[in-house]
């Protein structure tokens, strides 16, 4: 399968049911995963309405409101939205697809560093560089986002990792962390301790 249908079977499996946001050239692999996907793809008019409804979805379901935009002026038109969301401690998951990695180290058309820009305004900044590590990536992204405090998290998919094809990796078990509770014996014994002080 390619990276990008891992990247839409990890969604589901995080229960994402929402994606807000604009289809680009650097973004389509993740768009033709999301055909035979139960997720529902919003189709907005700005980027900046995709990360404020994710935003606000995420403050009323408590589950990340996941966004996309495509490269360059589409993922900055997110920031926003998406810097909103972090400060006000709504869950959110900002996805931008990127131009190839094979010309990164050159000045290309629209290409920015991503990561280091929603770094500053998120939990977890990241790109995605092998399509073996894209359940990992996806799993801490969403973890991030939803445990307390709640944020921000960003993934950056170059578009020549979300063509490429990756074997025997499944989306990672979703698991949110438990506030610890002490042994009913230990309160029953506190409860004792304090009912006997003077």
């Amino acid at each position: 399968m390619k990276a990008s249908e891992l990247f839409v079977r990890c969604l589901e499996n995080e229960g994402v049911e929402y994606i807000f946001g604009i289809p680009g050239e650097e973004n389509l692999d993740v768009m033709d995963s999301l055909i035979d996907s139960d997720i529902r793809f919003i189709t907005t008019r700005h980027e900046q309405g995709a990360a404020f409804m994710a935003d606000v979805y995420g403050r009323l379901t408590g589950r990340a409101g996941v966004c996309l935009a495509t490269l360059g002026p589409g993922a900055t038109n997110l920031i926003t939205g998406f810097a909103d969301a972090n400060m006000d401690r709504a869950p959110i998951i900002g996805i931008a697809g990127q131009g190839a990695t094979t010309r990164m180290h050159k000045e290309s058309h629209q290409v920015l560093d991503l990561v280091n820009l929603f770094a500053p305004i998120s939990k977890y900044s990241v790109q995605i560089r092998e399509p073996e590590i894209v359940a990992e990536i996806v799993r801490k992204a969403f973890k991030a986002a939803e445990a307390e405090k709640p944020g921000g998290s960003f993934i950056d998919f170059p578009e020549n990792v979300a063509a490429m094809q990756v074997e025997g990796k499944t989306p990672l078990k979703a698991q949110s962390a438990r506030p610890p509770v002490p042994p009913a014996d230990k309160i029953t014994q506190a409860a004792e301790l304090i009912s006997n002080a003077s």
